[in-house]
């Protein structure tokens, strides 16, 4: 495993879970295309499954077990080393709602053909690319692909990302609660914030989610307020300050408190780890 942790790419054909190299959801960022069969798994605690012609993106150290692959399974995997990616992704404000949007929905059931071929190309793009070592300038020309590919993706999720936004007139009471969360939640971590936009009682919601997805609406909400601070300390471009003015907290001695109590470790500490 040593020699394969150095690579930052691996392009793949998966047919059964020994096909993955070993520790591969601490190391890679998963993009996987399913061609044949499924892939069942647990992600987050919620049972989740891939099939034929859908995609799956899995970020590295995701909440991922119990996978579970049909006999007919067959998949084409990109494996991005996770400081790679992070560290060559273009600085869109989109950015944050498609990792938002990707750690909550990991399959991305509505592939049109011409998405199919976008991705199955930029995965053969990038290994390419990764492999022409000779290149004269090859660190550049492949952090350019990597940007272009994760732009790829980008427009990819999005289409999705805008359907889903649409069950905020249609949904359930518990799937425009999900959608709000992604709207609302870096400003607002209140449980009676979302209650009354659905026109309902924190207790009601929180029996709601408790129903749909076995935890609370109050862990929902420390949930995707963890996943923003954690895609907003990853991102250079910001300090701390900007970060908890981003997020409005009171001060930043309240944002470093409450990260604390959600990561373990202060804002500072978990950037140094990152290095």
């Amino acid at each position: 495993m040593d020699k394969i942790e150095l690579l930052r790419i691996l392009y793949l054909e998966i047919k059964k879970e020994n096909d993955f190299p070993n520790n591969f959801q601490r190391i890679y960022h998963t993009h996987l295309y399913c061609h044949n069969g499924s892939i069942k798994f647990l992600f987050n605690d919620q049972k989740m499954e891939c099939k034929s012609g859908q995609f799956l993106f899995w970020f590295a150290e995701s909440r991922l077990s119990g996978l579970q692959f049909s006999k007919n399974f067959k998949a084409t995997v990109l494996l991005v080393e996770k400081k790679f990616l992070m560290d060559n992704i273009p600085d869109q404000s989109w950015s944050i709602n498609a990792q938002l949007h990707s750690r909550v929905y990991p399959v991305k059931p509505n592939i049109s053909i011409l998405d199919k071929q976008r991705i199955l190309t930029n995965f053969s793009r990038i290994n390419e690319r990764f492999l022409d070592k000779e290149h004269r300038f090859y660190e550049e020309a492949l952090k350019l692909q990597m940007q272009i590919f994760i732009l790829d993706m980008w427009n990819t999720f999005a289409k999705e990302y805008e359907n889903r936004k649409h069950s905020l007139q249609t949904g359930t009471l518990y799937e425009r609660f999900i959608q709000l969360l992604q709207e609302y939640c870096l400003q607002n971590r209140e449980v009676k914030f979302y209650s009354s936009r659905l026109n309902i009682t924190p207790k009601y919601l929180n029996h709601l989610c408790k129903i749909h997805s076995g935890i609370t609406a109050s862990e929902w909400i420390q949930r995707h307020a963890k996943e923003h601070i954690i895609v907003l300390l990853q991102n250079k471009n910001l300090n701390i300050s900007e970060i908890s003015d981003k997020m409005e907290f009171s001060s930043r001695s309240f944002f470093t408190r409450y990260v604390k109590k959600l990561l373990g470790v202060t804002p500072n500490e978990y950037r140094v780890r990152l290095q």
